[in-house]
């Protein structure tokens, strides 16, 4: 009988930051952003387990702490190899699928995780995307490859660079990997919408977003964040001028 592969999403997480430092501890509606990036992970049908993977810095015991309150299984390893962390996490909690994301998207969606391991799971593509192209909304993504890619890309990357980004050696060597970049559908086709954090303003549309769809449903959809934004047009002009540094399509 063939085995199951099991599913795992990493979630890096770390309260330094350049630009928003503690920003994975800082609450919306009361919760933790970190809670909520691992709560709508969760929701996915397709992720067997997430598992936040921070680091041996004391500041983030914080991190740890939290993790071990609300059963949320962690790796703790190194600040500054995240790849080498992640890939630590993953063989710790033994996945054989790998969804690499970050606490600092708040809007992951469970609908496209599903759809993305879907057609990793075809057994066509050593990576599968969705933001190898900007279509869907900047921090509406999901990044899904094997234990074997990520172990292989952690013998050939050996900048800092490319260790500070997971996957960046497959987005600077996409000739040596089958990837599958999933592009929008009209309806969610919105790439000028910032649904990441990385700034003051970030959270602060943020909350808004979360404050309004969250205590209606808390499996709110992308559509309904975009509707949502389509009505307050006000709301889209609050972090449109934060300047996205890392991305999968940035040189």
């Amino acid at each position: 009988m063939k085995k199951k592969m099991k599913v795992i999403a990493t979630v890096e997480a770390r309260m330094a930051s350049t630009r928003l430092p503690g920003k994975t501890m800082m609450k919306v509606i009361g919760k933790p952003i970190l809670e909520l990036v691992v709560e709508r992970l969760r929701m996915a049908k397709t992720v067997d387990e997430v598992v936040v993977a921070t680091t041996v810095n004391p500041k983030d015991n914080v991190i740890v702490e939290f993790c071990e309150r609300k059963g949320i299984p962690y790796h703790r390893g190194s600040e500054e190899d995240v790849l080498g962390r992640v890939i630590e996490a993953a063989k710790k909690f033994k996945g054989d699928i790998i969804i690499q994301s970050g606490a600092d998207n708040p809007f992951y969606d469970p609908d496209l995780v599903d759809e993305l391991v879907k057609i990793y799971k075809t057994g066509k593509y050593d990576y599968v995307c969705n933001d190898m192209e900007l279509t869907y909304p900047l921090g509406v993504d999901a990044h899904i490859m094997p234990i074997e890619t990520l172990e292989e890309i952690g013998k050939k990357a050996t900048t800092a660079r490319e260790r500070d980004d997971v996957p960046r050696y497959i987005w600077e060597h996409p000739k040596e990997y089958r990837i599958f970049n999933l592009k929008a559908t009209r309806e969610l086709h919105r790439p000028e919408f910032r649904l990441t954090l990385d700034y003051e303003e970030d959270l602060i549309l943020t909350r808004k977003i979360y404050e309004a769809l969250y205590p209606k449903n808390s499996k709110f959809t992308t559509l309904d964040v975009i509707k949502f934004l389509d009505a307050h047009p006000e709301l889209k002009k609050i972090n449109v001028h934060c300047v996205q540094r890392v991305a999968p399509f940035l040189p």
